[in-house]
């Protein structure tokens, strides 16, 4: 787990660190050590659910991505330098890459390294000499062309996805890889900057929070810097026309907010939309603790992928309209608690994700719509038609189906029934404060309501998370 000041200076330790060895390779004792031994990193992070996804050997600190953009061709040309510390002495090493970009230069540390590329997605990277277990080491990567996006038949899109007057980039489960270098494993947390150059017609939008913009030659560049670690599938990317619009959330917080101008066509629903998610950071903090990021917002754009996602401080609603809808917006920005600082530990704990986001809706429904959540609850016990599958391992094409959503929401209304509201409303508090910005699992979040309540519940989570079947109240 990184905060938010680690990779500051990151680029003077590894210099520092290049002139030590050198030093250190020119001394006496240096030659008299034994050589160490090198091998190279995994291909994969081990997650069974996508095991080419991630890689082994190395820790990722930081992604400075700069990328500039030509609309009328699609294409970009980009340098993504990435900041990394070995955890073992490393040959070799791998980042995801995929789809038809073009590599012109790669380098470690400074100095042309040979790469590969096989399979789907793996840039296999040799550096010129070995890189020893805990030291810092920097890669640079130089590419271009047109992104490809992901289309999964059980999954849906994502990735960098064309639209009308730009490009959109919403990478969960598996798209990051289409137009950054990355090891797109949620367990690999980064900081990151993003530097992107368009014509001036076009605004920019991403995680975190913008820095200075400069125009030059008719063309406009963006920064935007996420200072606390965020997983790949997170990251987003807004290219195209917007209507942005800045104000503040709970305890001054930055909001910043936009809505594509194509479908910005109702007088008013900037201010709207934006006061509308401040209303919900304000309310969801008085449950679930303090925001956990140094800015929020959202984005409002007709993509067409289907679905809202929520990339880390400013999720992405993908519709045809400007309306706003609470309950989603609910849920996405519950997510930056339950899933974005608290990201899981492997695809399978995704309910932690879902179930925590959908419950936040019915919480919403409650305080706004005076709809009970116990209601809601029925409705959807008594409605839901498939009881199949496990919760807590519903299977790699399976991730985004009710079984995670619903279910897992009926599980922390019966786990809120089963332990009283004193304990489960300390649990929404204590369960994102104790794991900030870390990466939990099913196991963990049982551990932690068992030790919090001072209960037994393996046999209610082994009903409810671990056996298919609809569940006896």
């Amino acid at each position: 787990m990184r905060g938010a000041d680690r990779n500051r200076g990151h680029l003077w330790v590894v210099c520092c660190a290049l002139s030590a060895g050198l030093l250190a390779a020119t001394s006496p004792a240096a030659e008299a050590a034994p050589a160490p031994l090198y091998s190279p990193g995994a291909p994969g992070a081990g997650d069974p659910y996508f095991p080419d996804m991630g890689n082994g050997g190395y820790d990722v600190g930081h992604y400075d991505i700069r990328l500039a953009f030509t609309p009328e061709t699609g294409a970009i040309d980009a340098t993504t330098t990435v900041l990394a510390t070995a955890t073992q002495n490393l040959s070799r090493f791998d980042l995801d890459f995929q789809g038809p970009l073009t590599i012109s230069k790669l380098s470690v540390n400074g100095r042309n390294a040979a790469f590969t590329r096989s399979g789907a997605q793996e840039l296999v990277i040799t550096p010129p000499d070995g890189l020893r277990k805990g030291s810092p080491f920097v890669v640079s990567v130089s590419y271009s062309g047109v992104p490809r996006k992901v289309d999964d038949p059980a999954l849906g899109v994502s990735g960098w996805v064309a639209t009308k007057d730009g490009a959109v980039a919403l990478n969960q489960p598996i798209g990051a890889a289409t137009y950054y270098p990355v090891n797109d494993t949620p367990t690999d947390k980064a900081t990151y900057t993003q530097t992107i150059t368009v014509p001036t017609w076009l605004t920019v939008l991403a995680n975190g929070e913008p820095g200075p913009t400069t125009t030059r030659d008719h063309r406009t560049t963006f920064r935007w810097s996420m200072n606390r670690p965020m997983a790949s599938e997170l990251s987003m990317l807004a290219i195209g026309g917007y209507d942005v619009t800045r104000g503040v959330a709970a305890g001054g917080l930055p909001n910043i907010t936009a809505i594509g101008k194509p479908i910005d066509t109702k007088p008013g629903q900037g201010k709207v939309f934006n006061e509308t998610t401040a209303q919900i950071v304000q309310w969801e903090s008085s449950l679930y603790g303090p925001y956990p990021f140094d800015s929020t917002g959202g984005i409002l754009a007709d993509v067409g992928v289907g679905y809202s996602l929520e990339t880390q401080g400013r999720p992405v609603y993908d519709q045809r309209t400007s309306d706003v809808d609470g309950d989603l917006l609910a849920h996405e920005l519950g997510h930056q608690w339950f899933g974005d600082s608290l990201t899981p530990a492997r695809w399978s704990d995704i309910w932690l994700n879902e179930g925590f986001a959908t419950y936040s809706e019915w919480l919403y429904q409650e305080k706004f719509s005076n709809i009970p959540v116990q209601q809601t609850f029925a409705k959807t016990y008594a409605g839901e038609k498939d009881w199949s599958g496990e919760v807590a391992d519903p299977g790699r094409d399976h991730i985004f189906d009710d079984l995670v959503y619903n279910r897992g929401a009926m599980t922390l209304h019966a786990l809120r029934t089963k332990i009283g509201d004193r304990d489960f409303f300390r649990l929404l508090t204590l369960w994102p404060a104790t794991h900030r910005y870390g990466n939990v699992s099913t196991r963990q979040f049982i551990e932690f309501v068992e030790r919090l309540t001072n209960r037994d519940l393996g046999s209610f989570f082994d009903t409810w998370l671990y056996r298919p079947g609809k569940p006896t109240l």
